[in-house]
């Protein structure tokens, strides 16, 4: 199941896991990446803490927690190389797995028509 926010981050849920990346839309508006800094795995965050830190050219950005839960993994793949995000934002260049608290809270996301209606 893919969902999104209106913070422009994607989700993808499968057994109350959150695969959680910025969208396609969201990495064209920040530019090419310089820098991203990811939580720690373990740590918990509630829905709308600013979970991470991704810099560009042009400006630097909060990524958002969609939903409260706990980091179990990141991906350190896009850390050591930020250009990902532009190339694959919706594919390989996730940014963190989240344990959801309430994985039927994913139901109250946006679904796919929903956010290209909000970003189109």
């Amino acid at each position: 199941m893919l969902k999104f926010t209106e913070e422009h981050e994607w989700l993808k849920v499968e057994d109350g896991v959150a695969t959680v990346g910025i969208t396609e839309h969201a990495a064209g508006q920040l530019g090419d990446l310089v820098f991203v800094e990811l939580p720690e795995a373990g740590a918990t965050f509630a829905k709308g803490d600013s979970a991470a830190t991704v810099e560009s050219v042009k400006a630097a950005s909060d990524v958002y927690c969609p939903l409260d839960g706990e980091i179990i993994e990141v991906n350190q793949a896009i850390v050591d190389d930020p250009a990902l995000v532009n190339s694959d934002p919706q594919g390989a260049a996730w940014f963190f797995k989240l344990k959801l608290a309430d994985p039927r809270s994913a139901d109250n996301l946006l679904d796919e028509a929903a956010y290209k209606e909000l970003v189109g």
